[in-house]
């Protein structure tokens, strides 16, 4: 695994009231959360970089009022059309 050090005023922690840990572990959720969103990452990816197993990054998606399915209204006319 690869360690990233970021440097953040003290103040930041104290908006979210969480200790730097948890609001490191939010950081990263709430970036594969809008990545997903975005369509830039996989769902499996998205729970990777969270941190997170695919049903908790599920959770997350709820949380967050991410929907869980990512489809195009072209891919999902798609793939209704091939249901017989």
């Amino acid at each position: 695994m690869k360690a990233i050090q970021l440097q953040l005023p003290e103040t930041v922690f104290s908006a979210l009231r969480k200790a730097p840990d948890e609001f490191v572990q939010e950081m990263r959720i709430a970036a594969a959360v809008k990545w997903y969103e975005l369509g830039e990452v996989s769902q499996g990816k998205a729970a990777e970089i969270a941190g997170l197993s695919r049903a908790d990054f599920i959770n997350a998606l709820s949380r967050y009022k991410v929907c869980v399915l990512q489809y195009t209204p072209e891919e999902l006319a798609e793939e209704l059309n091939g249901i017989d």
